[in-house]
């Protein structure tokens, strides 16, 4: 009797070990009450709003309560997300999630931070000279260098005007600098003619606008070219050559797939008769901040928690841990021939694209997108 209770028991054992691990796991109990926080730049773009949303939405999934998410918006002040950065610090957060307004503003909010045994991810923008825990981006010079050939492939010519980015942030210079690799051959051979070079103030659409109406205005409406860094600017670039009629004859690059600006490809006015933005994967870099988030946190390997490959990036002090997303299906220019890739990966709907567009003339691959 007392034999077979043991081999009872045993077998017992043996069904409990191969029903496998209760429901909840060692991981996810340890993310209970575990506080993130988000500190956005701004919100006034669509892109930046795209991004916040697939933050929280990756952070859910992997295991944060949604009202453990703390998100601030600076609404372009970087003094503003300091402040709100130390507050996040100060309401028991653990790992902090910065879209940074100023690369070198931002650096003080790292060392509150790690005084507070806080870890701190930078998107888009690497924050300089500080203890950085780890920063996600977009190869910047490749997005310049998909701008230039795209745009240098449309004309080749004339009268340019060139307005860059932030000032205020790094990816605007490596941008130019890919850009310039097709541009400055045609501007050395005295084919190309830059009549006006800005930068737009924290990307501000007002400036571009500004710089686009002055360079017009001085040049007589003979430019052949604005050569924009993102849609914001785009947008406002095609606002002034809209008003002396030059919209659709005039190449504008863009960069983020705005609604707006694919609205105005398929429209046909962002650049003549093919025009573009870049595309990027935003929802992989978004969701791979998510991931860090939480496996530094649970001491997950970070390489395993996001399937990405880690590299570094020197921010004039040390050499961070970053994840450098370059491929050529990561990001790439958009325009008429390809919107479908905006769709197909849930960024944007066909038909919010299409609607200043008479339906008869939407794409045959729309109709899968209803």
């Amino acid at each position: 009797m007392f034999r077979k209770s043991i081999i009872a028991l045993v077998a017992l054992g043996l069904v409990c070990a191969f029903a496998g691990p209760a429901s909840t796991t060692p991981a996810a109990a340890s993310l209970t009450g575990v506080k993130i926080g988000v500190s956005m730049a701004t919100l006034q773009e669509e892109r930046w709003q795209k991004d916040r949303d697939i933050v929280i939405n990756e952070l859910v999934t992997q295991g944060i309560a949604k009202n453990n998410i703390l998100v601030q918006s600076a609404d372009g002040d970087e003094q503003k997300q300091v402040t709100q950065c130390e507050n996040l610090i100060t309401q028991g957060i653990k790992v902090l999630i910065l879209f940074p307004q100023n690369a070198d503003v931002c650096a003080p909010i790292v060392q509150s931070a790690h005084e507070s045994n806080v870890k701190v991810i930078a998107i888009d923008r690497v924050i300089n000279n500080a203890d950085l825990d780890f920063f996600i981006t977009y190869d910047a010079y490749t997005i310049g260098l998909i701008q230039g050939k795209y745009v240098t492939n449309l004309v080749n010519k004339g009268n340019w005007i060139m307005i860059g980015g932030a000032p205020t942030d790094p990816n605007a210079a490596l941008i130019r600098k890919g850009q310039m690799y097709y541009v400055q051959p045609l501007i050395d051979k005295g084919a190309v003619k830059v009549v006006l070079d800005q930068a737009a103030n924290y990307w501000n659409p007002s400036d571009a606008l500004k710089y686009t109406e002055q360079g017009l205005t001085a040049n007589k409406n003979n430019v052949q070219c604005v050569f924009t860094s993102n849609d914001g600017c785009a947008g406002a670039a095609i606002q002034a050559l809209t008003e002396q009629g030059l919209a659709g004859k005039v190449p504008v690059p863009g960069l983020d797939a705005d609604l707006a600006a694919c609205q105005r490809i398929v429209a046909g006015t962002q650049s003549m008769t093919q025009s573009m933005t870049v595309y990027r994967k935003l929802s992989l870099m978004d969701q791979a901040a998510a991931k860090v988030a939480v496996a530094m946190v649970s001491g997950t390997d970070l390489a395993k928690a996001t399937g990405l490959t880690i590299k570094t990036k020197n921010n004039n002090k040390i050499d961070v841990p970053a994840i450098l997303l370059d491929g050529a299906d990561q990001m790439f220019a958009v325009d008429n021939t390809n919107m479908q890739e905006v769709v197909k990966d849930g960024w944007l709907k066909a038909s919010d694209i299409y609607k200043n567009v008479p339906k008869a003339q939407w794409p045959a691959w729309t109709k899968n997108y209803n």
